[in-house]
């Protein structure tokens, strides 16, 4: 798969959502894209923005699958149980 301009733009349009101080990176990982989110900065933010977050997250892998990206959602960092 490759990353497309759509799929810029799509991912780009809704980077407002995302609040301050959230770490999260887009990786193309050849047959899909990785939206990869840090569990420590995540954690970090206030009840409210960690709402905002979990709603950009989801906004982001809509657009970016809307315009024909397989996308895996990940958390990075914390304890496994």
């Amino acid at each position: 798969m490759t990353y497309t301009d759509s799929m810029r733009r799509a991912f780009h349009s809704v980077g407002h959502f995302k609040p301050k101080g959230l770490e999260a990176v887009l990786v193309d990982n050849e047959h899909f894209l990785v939206l990869r989110v840090s569990e420590r900065s995540f954690m970090r933010l206030a009840d409210e923005d960690k709402r905002r977050a979990v709603e950009y997250m989801a906004r982001a892998k809509k657009a970016l699958e809307d315009n024909g990206a397989v996308v895996l959602l990940v958390r990075e960092g914390g304890k496994e149980q």
